[in-house]
């Protein structure tokens, strides 16, 4: 539930603008998902999510750096996304895996137990198939429609 709750959590913050605790539990609420306050905050913690101005002057969660980098390397150099039992493959384009693996190893996903990159493909070894389910789930949300 933990997982869900905060893959739903960066979805709605990169997809819309969300400035309180208050909004970001309704907007959760809406996907089915109820969280408490505290639960919340913890999360936030947890994900490292920061308060930034927008261009339009509103205050509101956003990723790290680290995070907002880790996607854009995704929709810019990745492939594809496949996994077998607990270890993921991501196919990338030509001299793009390791500076991509560079940038999954910054986010710290939960499972990832190591990572190694050739030149266009990246190794992702995860403690269960669960946990290859799920990432390799959210990476193939972050890939470029289409791929």
């Amino acid at each position: 539930m933990k997982n869900r709750r905060q893959e739903a959590i960066i979805e709605i913050i990169t997809q819309q603008s969300v400035a309180t605790q208050e909004a970001l539990i309704s907007l959760l609420a809406e996907r089915g998902i109820s969280a408490t306050q505290a639960t919340l905050s913890r999360d936030i913690q947890q994900l490292s999510l920061v308060k930034q101005r927008s261009e339009n002057g509103e205050v509101r969660y956003a990723l790290p750096a680290a995070a907002a980098e880790e996607k854009n390397l995704f929709r810019e150099t990745v492939l594809s996304v496949d996994h077998a039992m607990n270890t993921i493959v991501l196919k990338c384009r030509a001299g793009m895996a390791q500076g991509t693996c560079a940038a999954i190893d910054s986010v710290n996903h939960e499972g990832v137990v190591g990572t190694i990159a050739g030149d266009d493909t990246i190794f992702i070894l995860v403690r269960s198939e669960a946990d290859a389910r799920r990432l390799s789930k959210k990476f193939r949300s972050e890939l470029l429609p289409g791929r």
